[in-house]
């Protein structure tokens, strides 16, 4: 494949693209804990541990990629604030941040093993975050990986 890359700018990669939204530290724990049900500010922020204004720069970023939605409510005699819902474009975020949990868990987790386990709902057994060829199912490792040059490449200059 380098030979090949080399003749395509990388200048509308999807991967840059997706971490210009979300490939910061602070972000990914934020979405960490939208996916385990924080809603409001105070609980982000009690959970998380960052300053108040990076948690509030991050919410801003995703409610505006459409990552997380921003619904008012309010409490009795207080005044309105909002809370943030994941949406679906949020939710399908899921299988990258367990993808990065299970790579953390094997490689980065203290001795006495995974400080968290995503089990599934119905059967209560852990769940993967797993390549699979849409095709005939076989799982895939890296080494089973060919990239290729999709709809979207654009050619390198002079190529």
């Amino acid at each position: 494949m380098s030979d090949l890359r080399d003749r395509y700018v990388a200048d509308n990669c999807s991967i840059k693209r997706a971490l210009d939204v979300v490939g910061e530290k602070w972000t990914l724990l934020v979405m960490r804990e939208a996916f385990y049900g924080a809603r409001r500010f105070d609980q982000f922020h009690a959970r998380i541990g960052c300053a108040r204004n990076v948690l509030s720069e991050r919410l801003v970023t995703l409610t505006e990629a459409g990552i997380l939605g921003r619904v008012p409510y309010r409490e009795p005699g207080q005044r309105e604030r909002h809370e943030y819902r994941l949406t679906d474009k949020g939710l399908d975020l899921i299988t990258a941040v367990i993808a990065l949990m299970q790579w953390g868990d094997r490689w980065q987790a203290d001795a006495d093993g995974p400080p968290v386990r995503i089990l599934h709902e119905d059967c209560g057994h852990p769940v993967e975050a797993i390549l699979r060829c849409p095709h005939d199912g076989t799982v895939l490792t890296a080494r089973d990986l060919h990239p290729v040059p999709g709809p979207g490449a654009r050619p390198a200059p002079g190529a």
